[in-house]
């Protein structure tokens, strides 16, 4: 429903946490109307088609780190989410024909580490212990609303008593090695408990993937930790998908603001936000159309809502100034094979179809690593990628039901693609990068390069086309510490409210950051419901 010709809430952005927020407003009860650029909703949570009868993830492809609570709340599964999880959690081949297997199971893991080193495999099951109860207190404060360090409230002073006694509960030990490891290199903290350098190196993984940071980049730890807070990925990680492919958590995301009463504008590019007397009151549209509200969330990054889409004299010269200095370009590209069989690879031997199911890791060393990383540093793609690859088709058939009999689609997130390259333009080389992907994968995979029948290739700037993704950050800005919690995104502005008063930000630009989790979303409706009900007392 609308009050008085305008709507209580307008929604820019329809990607997964502007659909989580839009909700969880319409909900309450707000008349919500949500406003999306693109012919879908979903942003990067995304099914497509690779190729003619292969269907698969275009951006994101794990859902694992989707909060439950929101699936819970906003009834996705009566809504048609459907989740699967396989025993398997990462596979990483190796360049010697080996490969090292973790596994939901912790037994198992730490057995079949054994062979590689008794020491590490005597290690494992600490470790996992020790990600698991940081990731529990990190989880804690993703769900928290950052104070207001200009005027603390009463509120405020009682969520710093509850993580506080959140950060007791960890004990001395673990609250101790929590202070000590979260602005630490990962590779550091990886090296504290393991002795293998590969296994440290897809552990590590994790604390730079989606990232424009290497492994010994100060407060990749936090990182690594954050990825597991909030669901059951612990050391080795979440391998969650959605039935239907990322898309299908859009979908249920957009039905159930649908059944609870908002609205969704596809093919809608909002142009500005409007306002009078320091007050968002609308939007304008491309085409020219203004359209009020009472308040207005934005969905999209926090530089694209601050230097695109407000007024220069509204947002002043200092926060002007701040927004576009915001670390927000991105090193992370996407690559999509439609296969016509199943690749082997060798170190999987026989047992492709079972190791195969999770994610596959091709991250040799920590070394490796740094120097793939390196390479970014200078403005050229990875010479030796790391990259992250799926093949959802193992777990869902249905992505490969009209295409030939046998045929997969893989996935595959790749490490580092810097947005500025050096010497080229990305829409010179972007064949340049599928290829360099395909051959990299050749190495653990033979023959893999003749199974393509089609490939799509994302490059940061597709994202920033395509995702409305300023510099193509997926994560809609840098992890790091100096862009976490009271400065995500700007210090002063964390608390989902933005200068302009009814503004506010609900993307993964705010805390607690990115990935498909929902978070930030679910974050923000909070805030904006309990600032609604202050103005009806």
């Amino acid at each position: 429903m609308t009050t008085g010709g305008a709507w209580d809430a307008i929604v820019v952005g329809g990607g997964h946490n502007g659909l989580v927020t839009a909700a969880y407003l319409a909900r309450a009860g707000l008349g919500t109307l949500v406003l999306e650029r693109r012919d879908h909703v979903g942003g990067a949570a995304e099914t497509g088609e690779i190729a003619p009868g292969f269907r698969g993830p275009i951006a994101a492809h794990t859902v694992g780190r989707l909060r439950p609570s929101i699936v819970r709340d906003l009834r996705l599964r009566e809504h048609g989410l459907s989740l699967l999880a396989p025993d398997v959690r990462l596979f990483a081949p190796q360049p010697d024909g080996t490969a090292i297997t973790l596994w939901a199971d912790v037994a198992r893991t730490a057995d079949g580490l054994r062979g590689r080193s008794n020491d590490d495999s005597q290690a494992w099951p600490a470790f996992d212990r020790l990600v698991r109860s940081l990731g529990r207190f990190l989880a804690e404060v993703a769900a928290t609303t950052p104070p207001d360090i200009r005027s603390p409230s009463l509120g405020d002073a009682l969520t710093g008593l509850r993580l506080g006694r959140s950060f007791r509960g960890l004990g001395k030990h673990d609250a101790r090695t929590a202070l000590r490891v979260l602005p630490m290199a990962v590779a550091d903290f990886v090296a504290e408990a393991f002795e293998s350098d590969p296994l440290r190196a897809l552990i590590a993984s994790r604390g730079i993937q989606y990232t424009a940071m290497g492994p010994w980049s100060a407060g990749t730890t936090a990182v690594l930790l954050t990825d597991s807070a909030g669901n059951d990925g612990g050391a080795p990680g979440q391998t969650v998908f959605a039935k239907g492919g990322p898309g299908a958590v859009a979908d249920a995301l957009a039905a159930s603001l649908r059944a609870f009463g908002g609205q969704i504008r596809t093919g809608t590019e909002v142009t500005a936000i409007t306002s009078v007397n320091g007050r968002a009151n609308g939007v304008v549209l491309a085409g020219g159309e203004e359209i009020g509200a009472r308040c207005v969330i934005s969905g999209l990054d926090p530089k694209t809502t601050l230097t695109r889409l407000l007024d220069p004299v509204e947002v002043g010269p200092t926060l002007g100034w701040r927004a576009n200095n915001y670390r927000s370009h991105g090193s992370t590209a996407k690559v999509n094979l439609a296969l016509s069989a199943l690749p082997r690879f060798t170190a999987a031997g026989d047992e492709g179809r079972l190791l195969l199911r999770g994610r596959i890791v091709i991250a040799t060393g920590i070394d490796d690593l740094e120097r793939a990383f390196d390479d970014s540093k200078y403005g050229r793609m990875s010479a030796q990628p790391y990259i992250e690859a799926t093949i959802p088709s193992l777990i869902d058939p249905l992505l490969t039901a009209q295409a030939p009999a046998g045929s997969h689609v893989m996935s595959a997130v790749v490490q580092w693609a810097p947005f500025r390259l050096r010497d080229y333009e990305w829409d010179d080389c972007r064949d340049t990068l599928g290829d360099l992907v395909v051959r990299r994968l050749e190495e653990f995979a033979p023959g893999i390069g003749g199974l393509v029948v089609g490939r799509q290739v994302l490059t940061p700037l597709d994202l920033e086309r395509e995702y409305g993704l300023a510099g193509g950050h997926p994560l809609h800005g840098e992890p790091s510490l100096d862009q976490f919690f009271l400065w995500r995104p700007l210090l002063g502005h964390a608390r989902y409210r933005m200068p302009l008063e009814r503004l506010y930000l609900c993307g993964s630009g705010a805390h607690p950051g990115g990935g498909v989790t929902g978070q930030p979303g679910q974050n923000a409706a909070r805030e904006i419901l309990s600032d609604w009900k202050k103005r009806r007392q």
